[in-house]
């Protein structure tokens, strides 16, 4: 068990295994990234056996950008007989539970990559939970408590319907999803659905025990280049009252509201109005990655917000390196004033070719 696989968007399989390279490097774990584009998933393989149950524990996922799921799996069984998946699955498994106790484990997830092509694996991946999790409990496995912290969630990863990966995520340091996507419903109420970028941002960014004290009536938001105003109908279903800044128009229905203000400016001209704190920076501009940088840097210093959400459009080449040039000149732009932070960057599922980040001043 000396591979991790990691979860993606189709077409982002080098932007992971360059990630996961120097996360792991960082900690002294050498391996390479096994790539297949378009595959939706990367398998990481280390020269040193442990080492990936050891990545899977001490990189934190949630500061992993590009992937959407991180597990520790085995070797690819492969040429599965159809009249008998679950034998070959179950031996796999019990050769796991000489490493990992499996009685740690409450969950076994049958997955795929989100490709077009292993969505025709979807039904039969639903179909196989069943009898693969009656074959688990037999065992004596799938028995932890759900609120069991450091537990196991068990994977069975498909790849084709006769080759599959099996493995595991720890409890405490996953995404919670299947394959890795948060199910989000399109609002009909919405202007546009990009209102769902910014609904998965504050799903993933925001602990939900907080998000009433981070959003409320009392707050005062700012969208930057917010038409028609998917992003600002998040912040004004959460009570806050919002500048909605863009040239262009918004939707009729958040203007009955009553708790919008649309100033048809440039965004990146707009200064706050004065003698108001403003409590949520949000941004979705078309525009180069670094200027927008500078602009979200240029609010944090100015101390014109507190709290921010912005997407980066990301370029078609050399996008991880990009991303962390980014993060860097933000990050160096902070700490020059001596500002406490938190910073995260998300590639998130309602995303295309752009990530999601979040600061906090605190």
């Amino acid at each position: 068990m000396n591979k991790l696989a990691l979860y993606c968007r189709p077409g982002f399989e080098k932007e992971v295994a360059a990630e996961m390279t120097d996360r792991a490097t960082n900690l002294g774990i050498f391996g390479f990234a096994r790539v297949q584009e378009n595959s939706g998933y990367v398998i990481f393989e280390c020269y040193q056996p442990n080492e990936a149950d050891r990545l899977a524990r001490e990189i934190p996922f949630h500061q992993l950008i590009f992937a959407r799921q991180m597990l520790v799996v085995s070797n690819l069984l492969e040429n599965l007989d159809p009249a008998d998946r679950i034998s070959p699955i179950i031996s796999e498994f019990e050769t796991l539970s000489e490493q990992v106790n499996l009685k740690q484990s409450n969950m076994i997830l049958v997955e795929m990559a989100d490709t077009n092509e292993s969505k025709e694996l979807s039904a039969f991946c639903r179909k196989f939970t069943v009898p693969l999790r009656q074959a688990l409990k037999k065992k004596g496995w799938l028995m932890a408590n759900e609120s069991q912290k450091c537990g196991l969630f068990l994977h069975c990863f498909f790849v084709k319907p006769n080759c599959c990966y099996i493995g595991y995520s720890y409890t405490n340091n996953h995404s919670e999803h299947f394959m890795g996507i948060p199910r989000l419903k399109f609002p009909s109420d919405a202007p546009s659905r990009s209102t769902l970028k910014l609904e998965e941002a504050i799903l993933t960014f925001i602990p939900r025990k907080e998000e009433e004290k981070r959003f409320n009536e009392n707050m005062i938001g700012v969208d930057l280049g917010a038409c028609p105003g998917g992003w600002t109908y998040q912040l004004v279903k959460r009570g806050l009252f919002v500048y909605a800044v863009d040239h262009g128009k918004m939707a009729e229905s958040l203007h009955e509201t009553g708790r919008i203000e649309h100033c048809a400016e440039d965004g990146f001209k707009f200064q706050p109005p004065k003698r108001k704190k403003v409590d949520w920076l949000v941004c979705d501009m078309v525009e180069q990655p670094s200027r927008i940088t500078n602009l979200i840097g240029k609010w944090l210093v100015e101390g014109w917000c507190r709290e921010t959400i912005f997407n980066l459009k990301l370029p078609m080449k050399k996008r991880y390196q990009e991303v962390m040039q980014c993060l860097e000149n933000l990050t160096s732009m902070l700490n020059k004033q001596k500002l406490t932070f938190e910073i995260q960057a998300k590639h998130l599922y309602h995303d295309r070719e752009e990530i999601t980040v979040h600061i906090v001043i605190k």
